[in-house]
């Protein structure tokens, strides 16, 4: 064998159990308590987690936006994915009018065939429909393991925005093919009116960001693609759900049985509206934004609950000077905020407080995003499955800074932040990539997933 990790505890999403796990040819070929078998690399985890490499479903590599660039390329966001503990990212490419699906993923994929440090996969942004030619295309995409879709719901001025009947064009379509479209959901119109009323009133500091945004625009928008999804009867995943009043209907939509996917991201679970009242308020300014305490609350009882399926981060930093555009006026600060080296601390570090168990964290964090989209070698530490195994050692205490995170930015929400319980090694098709704070793996060692459809 190529590598034995010997005497941890093995963590799935419904059970946690003691074993050995034998790895050769990147894949995972045996698990078993004191496996006799002789490896070139023997690992000892006694005392610690062994778990699968986590998929954040939802990043923004070195994508442009609000006049600039996000903060982390592809190497930097890929390095800092494996050094907290991911080891497949998903990337937003957004499509513009006249070019096609494959033209585009074409491009990302030649340069994260140099620069990936851990394995990738794309959700294609749709914007145009280049008069019906992308609907035809998506089939050919689909075959080629692209097998979901993004429709933003928002940013018009920018030429991304669908209106309901292209969403609705797109659901049908997607569910013809075995595809999922996702959806990012707040009312465009309403953020307008409310944008232009505090500008002309001379509100313009970060607090605005979230008041012009506030719970029920991102809500109504949340219900009507529920709405949309239940009666043309297709599936649907909304990413990066804040509010409490869109959750309920998506609770609801599930209980009645309609294919409704939520996801969320660690920065509403841990931040409230009240950081755009801070000095550094810009800097947390992302869409949708924080919300209040009762969404918080909310999304921890659907977490502990199952009725939210993910938790993703919407990786999407930029430098501090780009956030300081806005400080005078919160409609030039740039959108975003750093997430991926910190999804898995975060959770897991809710699971050693005892706010879920370690099982959930596993649930959100890899298998439920493996299932969900088609990776089938990935999500779990189960013979035949890629070989993206985490170490963690849940008595290692960490602080989270900047001086100790592996992306390009200079500056994070999650500064100062304390964790009991830290990963200490992760594994790429079991080749070592990160080693107790250190990156030691190769940018683009990293693999394309090729996913099934659903």
């Amino acid at each position: 064998m190529e590598l034995l990790i010997k005497g941890g505890t093995v963590v799935t999403a419904t059970e946690s159990f003691p074993a050995d796990v034998a790895v050769d040819g990147g894949k995972i070929v045996a698990i078993g308590k004191d496996l006799a078998v002789n490896a070139e690399k023997v690992v000892d985890a006694t005392g610690k987690l062994v778990l699968p490499g986590a998929l954040d479903a939802h990043t923004h590599m070195a994508m442009p936006f609000g006049g600039t660039v996000s903060a982390d390329s592809y190497l930097a966001g890929t390095r800092a994915a494996v050094c907290g503990g991911v080891t497949t990212i998903f990337d937003y490419p957004v499509q513009h009018k006249g070019e096609t699906i494959l033209g585009l993923i074409g491009s990302k994929k030649e340069v994260l065939e140099k620069e990936a440090c851990c394995d990738y996969a794309f959700h294609c942004c749709i914007t145009d429909l280049n008069g019906g030619e992308i609907l035809d295309e998506m089939e050919q995409a689909v075959e080629e393991g692209i097998t979901s879709f993004k429709c933003f719901l928002v940013y018009k001025k920018e030429g991304m925005m669908v209106d309901d009947g292209m969403l609705a064009r797109l659901l049908l379509r997607a569910k013809e093919l075995g595809a999922m479209i996702n959806v990012h959901a707040e009312n465009p119109d309403l953020i307008d009116l409310r944008t232009e009323q505090y500008l002309k009133e001379g509100k313009t500091s970060a607090w605005y960001h979230y008041m012009s945004r506030p719970e029920f625009v991102e809500a109504e928008a949340d219900k009507r693609v529920v709405h949309w999804a239940s009666h043309l009867d297709t599936p649907v995943y909304i990413v990066h759900m804040a509010d409490k009043e869109g959750l309920e209907a998506c609770i609801k939509a599930k209980s009645e049985g309609h294919d409704i996917l939520v996801e969320t991201c660690p920065q509403y679970l841990e931040f409230t509206c009240d950081v755009y009242k801070r000095e550094d308020g810009r800097n947390f300014v992302c869409s949708p934004p924080m919300k209040g305490q009762e969404s918080q609350d909310a999304l921890w009882t659907a977490i502990k609950s199952g009725m939210i399926d993910t938790v993703a981060t919407d990786h999407c930093p930029f430098q501090s000077y780009e956030k300081d555009w806005g400080k005078d006026d919160f409609t030039k600060i740039p959108n975003g905020c750093a997430g991926v080296e910190n999804l898995y601390p975060y959770m897991l570090d809710a699971a050693n407080s005892g706010k879920i168990t370690f099982e959930r964290a596993v649930e959100l964090c890899s298998t439920n995003v493996a299932k969900i989209f088609g990776c089938d070698n990935k999500g779990a530490i189960a013979v035949g499955k890629d070989a993206d195994i985490v170490i963690y050692d849940k008595d290692k205490d960490f602080t989270i800074s900047v001086s100790n995170m592996h992306s390009d930015y200079d500056h994070t929400i999650w500064e100062g932040k304390k964790l009991h319980g830290y990963p200490v090694q992760t594994y790429l098709r079991g080749k070592l990539v990160y080693d107790n704070g250190d990156f030691v793996g190769t940018p683009g060692m990293g693999d394309y997933v090729k996913r099934s459809h659903r």
